[in-house]
């Protein structure tokens, strides 16, 4: 006879590990039926088992409760802690990032489509303020239709939620080879962790080899908070400067020198042309003798738990920018308003857009050469605004439909902030305002900010 818990009959074992069992669903017996496959998930609550599987129990039943976005499983059901725990989760279609990269080298287009969407998942978590801290190829789902879904979220920390973990001392947080320098130092409350675990990760695909091996002592993993790990175009020498910039900017020991939100992470990845690429990008091996012995000598005091300063805020802000006629009076009011916005912010991603007519049987720009045009006036534009080229980027998109084009490339980048002109009176010049303003502010997924302009300077 099949073995039932609460009602859910137990099918197949699917993962078992120190902490919990993993099983699937196979039927529900008197209670109501599920509303697609399941897993069951039971810690293991034996005496000498240790606190580990419940503290990972009650986190992740918070976590994932709280969470309710796409890119992780929902809870279908959940045991009482003191009588029967066990947490019903929806069985999500797809395959392991460990199963499809397996540690081989992958081609670069791979490494960026994989690392994209993870990036993505993470983003999502990060602004329900959920850090996952345990980010590693095996708890990474890549649906069919290419999105990732993240699981297994007993190690997270949620911002609005004590942690239960803070004070656990007996092990660590996460899984070895993938764990940030702060979390060898014991510190759970930085997004920044789970962008260096994706550089792990992405270092992983691009090599075929872990950049920090699988240490197996404390002692090996406080190496980490002062050995870089060696380039990736050492082991590899046909990663592209573009990946590896990425990589090592992941990889970063200091959470401040790395990305500091993983929108920007899946950004660049998505448009490598875009990178703007540094010393990073061109390094063969690992920093010289001398800044390597410093960073020991620092580490040596470096404390469990010490204070660092928090992760900023770093939206991606995106601009749209009407290049079909470059002496509309809206301009400057526009640059005047971005640059305020931007000044909010330390850290920021900024995104030009413009969109021009498309041919609507050949799909092309109506002139020759136009999509080139029309980029540079664009650059010439975002100049003005004084931003580093690592912090912005230009695109043009062809399109028939300007406020759609907008809005979906705007979802497809993480964007934080649409900006973009009001409508307004005048000639004929001033319909693309009308049009996209309005379209925009009516279904757009993220805010908008509609700049006007006094009527005495309107058209």
């Amino acid at each position: 006879m099949a073995q039932s818990v609460d009602g859910f009959v137990l099918g197949p074992l699917v993962h078992a590990s120190t902490v919990a069992q993993l099983y699937r669903v196979a039927g529900v017996s008197g209670r109501q039926a599920l509303p697609g496959p399941a897993l069951i998930k039971i810690p293991r609550t034996q005496a000498g088992q240790g606190g580990e599987g419940i503290l990972g129990f009650e986190t992740e039943t918070r976590v994932l409760s709280a969470l309710g976005a796409s890119c992780v499983p929902r809870v279908l059901a959940k045991g009482d802690l003191t009588t029967t725990p066990y947490l019903v989760l929806e069985f999500i279609e797809g395959r392991s990032l460990e199963e499809l990269a397996g540690g081989r080298m992958l081609p670069p287009e791979e490494v960026a489509r994989f690392g994209a969407a993870v990036a993505d998942a993470l983003h999502t978590i990060h602004a329900h303020e959920v850090i996952h801290l345990d980010l590693k190829p095996e708890n990474v789902i890549v649906r069919p239709g290419g999105e990732a879904a993240l699981i297994d979220f007993g190690m997270a920390r949620h911002a609005r939620y004590p942690d239960l973990l803070a004070e656990e001392r007996r092990f660590a947080s996460g899984s070895a080879p993938y764990i940030s320098p702060e979390q060898v130092l014991g510190r759970r409350d930085d997004p920044r962790s789970d962008l260096f675990s994706l550089g792990v990760m992405l270092y992983e695909m691009a090599t075929g080899a872990l950049p920090f091996g699988e240490p197996r002592t404390l002692a090996g993993l406080r190496d980490r908070i002062w050995l870089e790990p060696l380039p990736p175009r050492h082991r590899a020498p046909a990663v592209p400067p573009w990946l590896q910039e990425v990589i090592l900017r992941c990889l970063e020991i200091e959470p401040e020198a790395r990305y500091q939100s993983a929108a920007h992470v899946a950004f660049d990845l998505r448009h490598p042309a875009q990178v703007p690429l540094t010393a990073r990008a061109a390094r063969t091996a690992r920093g010289g003798l001398l800044a390597q012995a410093g960073r020991w000598w620092r580490a040596r005091h470096e404390r469990l738990g010490a204070a660092r300063p928090p992760a900023s805020h770093a939206p991606v802000i995106m601009v749209a920018v009407d290049t079909m006629h470059p002496d509309d009076v809206r301009h400057p009011a526009l640059r005047q308003a971005t640059a305020r916005l931007l000044s909010a912010s330390a850290e920021f991603r900024l995104i030009c857009v413009s969109v021009i007519p498309a041919d609507p049987v050949s799909a092309v720009g109506s002139e020759p050469g136009s999509h080139l045009e029309h980029l540079v006036r664009l650059r010439h534009w975002s100049e003005g605004l004084g931003v580093p080229d690592r912090r912005r980027s230009e695109h043009v998109i062809q399109a028939l439909n300007p406020a759609g084009a907008l809005l979906e490339f705007a979802r497809n980048n993480n964007v934080d902030l649409i900006v973009l002109g009001a409508p307004g009176p005048g000639p004929q010049m001033l319909a693309w305002w009308r049009s996209v303003a309005s379209g925009v502010t009516a279904n757009a997924h993220c805010s908008v900010h509609v700049v006007r302009v006094p009527e005495a300077q309107d058209a």
